[in-house]
């Protein structure tokens, strides 16, 4: 699959790993569809489990919904089937020293794949960011960089790093995670054996959104389903860029306050665009949650048997604001183990 510079068409380099184009400064991505691939494991030549996680249903709000337990993955999160992709590249390129930055999963997610690859990892985060979390990434033996104030400064810190010349592995910029998120695309089809209806996920650069979305597309062009599955995302309403661009055309007056959702807290999603429009395609919308449901959200949840940490925890007020609205069968991702959220 190509990739190339979406601002002036250049193709990706055959050598190096820049984050962004070097002659524009655009953003990279895919110019060709995603290839159909439905045996994941086969996908990713770096692995340590990701995929294959369950698909359970469970009687809410009148319907049956069934809820995919993505936080049953390697490192606790959703963001391992990218990871696996992304480092799998980067060990491609010879690459032996990397950095990123995180709220918490993707930088766990990261150190982990980097340690299983021999690549030396440093991780940027918020001071802010989750005890659990912070702990995770230090236990895979990666450098942790606390970061004083907002997410949005973790990013600014980790970008003069890669300016100095550090390969920067961004989950944001890069775009070689979507095609692992397409893979929980493909098993939710051949999970359910037809057509979801909706899907459900929270929404803070988007990435897996689109990622799956573009799985989807897949599957459509291989006649494997019949329609795209109306695609919702959720953020917290402390901070949701996604849902004000989708809602007013604009994110210029969206704040960065604090929300117990860390995991979404992106004040400017650098594929924002590109995310909004594939969702407003598949018929789909964006929901924001107020701070008062996340937690209830985690209980209810929980009371399924269902444990994950608020950020997951967004897509039970969605769900109930738009079940009445959604096409069966409904499919709600949980993305996050709750046992990396500390109180």
């Amino acid at each position: 699959m190509k990739i190339a510079c979406v601002n002036c068409g250049q193709a990706y380099p055959d050598s190096g790993v820049p984050y962004k184009c070097p002659d524009c400064g655009g953003l990279y991505d895919y110019i060709e569809p995603f290839a159909l691939n439905v045996q994941p494991s086969t996908f990713k030549p770096l692995s340590l489990g990701e995929g294959n996680t369950r698909l359970i249903s469970a009687k809410v709000f009148g319907r049956e919904v069934y809820f995919k337990c993505e936080y049953l993955n390697p490192s606790g999160s959703f963001k391992d089937r990218g990871t696996a992709t992304l480092v799998s590249f980067l060990r491609s390129r010879g690459v032996t020293e990397a950095i990123e930055d995180s709220s918490g999963n993707a930088g766990a997610s990261f150190a982990a794949y980097a340690a299983r690859a021999g690549i030396k990892a440093r991780v940027y985060v918020p001071d802010s960011a989750s005890g659990p979390k912070r702990k995770q990434i230090e236990a895979y033996g990666a450098e942790l960089i606390p970061v004083s104030g907002p997410r949005s400064k973790a990013s600014e810190a980790v970008i003069q790093a890669a300016e100095s010349g550090m390969v920067y592995a961004s989950h944001a910029y890069l775009p070689f995670n979507l095609p692992g998120y397409a893979t929980c695309a493909y098993e939710i089809y051949e999970q359910l054996g037809r057509n979801p209806g909706a899907v459900i996920v929270p929404a803070g650069q988007g990435g897996f959104l689109l990622g799956m979305a573009r799985g989807f597309k897949s599957l459509l062009r291989a006649d494997k389903i019949q329609k795209m599955p109306m695609m919702v995302g959720v953020q917290a309403s402390a901070c949701a860029p996604l849902h004000a661009l989708w809602k007013s055309g604009t994110m210029n007056d969206v704040v960065e306050s604090p929300t117990i959702a860390e995991g979404v807290r992106n004040r400017w999603p650098v594929r924002a665009e590109v995310v909004v429009e594939i969702t407003r395609r598949s018929g789909g919308r964006f929901v924001a949650v107020d701070e008062a449901f996340i937690l209830s959200g985690r209980d209810a949840l929980a009371c399924l048997g269902f444990y994950v940490e608020p950020t997951s925890a967004l897509v039970w007020h969605a769900l109930e604001e738009s079940i009445s609205n959604l096409p069966d069968p409904v499919v709600v991702v949980l993305t996050g183990s709750g046992l990396k959220y500390l109180s």
